[in-house]
């Protein structure tokens, strides 16, 4: 895969901590959703289908040296 991605996100789980701009490089594609590794957590995260509320962008390879130093890191609690 290694495709990159950015796309805005809402988790629903209560009391959770969550990136709402995740920035991911995909590692599988499922029926509920996906699974990536998050820039900002630095950490390998799972994305339900259900909780992705905008398109979903790739990110080419000339944009990744922009998008790494693009302030769109926005965590918040649910």
């Amino acid at each position: 895969m290694d495709k990159y991605y950015v796309f805005i996100y809402k988790a629903k789980t209560p009391n959770t901590l969550y990136d709402q701009h995740p920035f991911i490089v995909c590692t599988g594609v499922y029926p509920w959703g996906f699974s990536g590794y998050n820039f900002h957590w630095e950490d390998y995260r799972r994305y339900s289908w259900l909780e992705v509320i905008s398109n979903i962008y790739e990110i080419h390879e000339d944009e990744l040296n922009d998008m790494q130093n693009f302030p769109i890191k926005r965590l918040k609690s649910t």
